[in-house]
């Protein structure tokens, strides 16, 4: 039974209360006895429901029941129990045919009216998990398969700064192993989990699945020896023989550079089929919990702390500004205005001069009967016209004509 409730409209999200005092609440300092959140990120096809599944059963085995939270709205069926699932606000396939979207756009489209009601999620999520009667031990989220649609999206973003500014939050990076058996995949998979890493800066677990089809020994063995994956990578070459110089060079300094990287991440094999593993998987969840609340916890604290100081020395500037085009704040007795200039009595008035006729015209023909009157002022203007006005000769209006005539032709 989910606790969202759900929504008539197609692609309408869940209603809720969005004043100033419940939006304030996701952004709440985060608390070493709050529950802690495992988002579950993994390319399509690594196994990531079945993961999902398979630790919520272990949870619940442990009488540590977790809150379930569905992220993926293109999913028909899951194979858990979810207490919130995006299902319930948005209608995937109203959104394709509303928006003419294919199956990644619409998906996008989803999470971004779920995000909207973040505040409401967090809220529920916060009050059941603080209950003193409740058992739940973690909050564990499934996103979708198509991982560039959560991971890069604005929604996504948003999703997951929401819960972590709230909650502890730990990154699950779920890991096709007998995909990755070949060093130039494995070294792929390796960069989209550093991007990630570096993209939430959340503290990450790798969990190479599938451990029941493949053994991840190898997958550790490379992250930890330099030689090996060397060694892996030269017989790859010679066994398939499509290795280029560019390529083998690339590949080698992908991994000294990422040396640096495999030493921040926990790494666990669990099979999702078996439930072999999970053990070892919730103490690295414990492990990542304890660091981000001595490392990350501190550093989200300083960003929200520099970002709060830098809006509060924004507006004192366009304050500052505002006064100064206000000229507000101008406290200068001794500022010369024009009518401290006036040596008379006049208080700044303007006299007309003496010679000035106090004549006021307010209709065209009143200037023209009072010209008409005037004989002296019409004789003037005739004889100023024949003195400057000349005749055009005969000679001069032929060849003006004769002008006109060669341009038209």
């Amino acid at each position: 039974m989910s606790d969202q409730p759900s929504s008539q409209q197609p692609v309408a999200p869940p209603k809720a209360d969005t004043s100033d005092a419940k939006a304030n609440e996701t952004s709440t300092i985060v608390s070493e006895n709050k529950t802690p959140v495992v988002i579950c990120i993994g390319m399509a096809g690594s196994g990531k429901t079945t993961f999902m599944q398979r630790l919520n059963s272990t949870l619940h085995q442990k009488s540590t029941p977790p809150y379930v939270i569905n992220l993926d709205p293109a999913v028909l069926k899951v194979p858990f129990g979810a207490n919130i699932d995006i299902r319930d606000s948005v209608k995937y396939k109203k959104v394709m045919e509303e928006y003419n979207l294919g199956p990644n756009g619409a998906i996008v489209t989803s999470l971004n009216l779920f995000s909207t009601k973040i505040d409401q999620v967090i809220n529920l999520v916060d009050k059941r998990t603080s209950n003193p009667d409740s058992k739940i031990g973690n909050i564990i989220i499934d996103t979708p398969g198509q991982i560039e649609c959560f991971v890069w999206s604005a929604s996504g973003a948003i999703i997951t700064e929401a819960f972590a500014s709230t909650f502890p939050t730990v990154i699950a990076y779920v890991v096709d192993t007998p995909r990755n058996t070949n060093p130039t995949t494995f070294m792929s998979n390796m960069l989209y989990a550093c991007s990630i890493l570096y993209k939430t800066k959340l503290p990450m677990i790798v969990v190479f699945n599938k451990t029941d089809v493949q053994s991840a020994d190898f997958a550790k063995e490379w992250m930890t020896d330099f030689e090996a994956f060397q060694q892996a990578l030269i017989n790859d070459r010679d066994e398939n023989g499509d290795g280029s110089g560019y390529m083998m060079s690339l590949i080698n300094s992908m991994s000294l550079m990422l040396e640096e990287f495999y030493c921040q991440l926990d790494v666990v094999g669990v099979s999702s089929y078996t439930g072999s593993g999970f053990d070892d998987f919730l103490k690295a969840v414990d492990n990542k919990v304890e660091e981000y609340n001595t490392y990350y916890k501190a550093e989200r604290e300083r960003i929200l702390k520099k970002k709060e100081d830098d809006e509060k020395k924004r507006q004192a500037k366009n304050l500052n500004k505002l006064m100064k085009d206000m000229d507000i704040g101008n406290t200068d007795a001794d500022a010369d205005v024009v009518s401290d200039n006036d040596d008379d009595d006049t208080q700044g008035e303007v006299l007309r001069d003496d010679d000035e006729i106090g004549r006021v015209y307010n209709f065209p023909e009143d200037r023209m009967s009072e010209l008409k009157d005037d004989a002296a002022l019409q004789q003037r203007y005739q004889d100023a016209f024949e003195a400057t006005a000349k005749t055009a000769s005969s000679t001069t209006a032929e060849n003006i004509a004769k002008y006109i005539s060669q341009t038209q032709q």
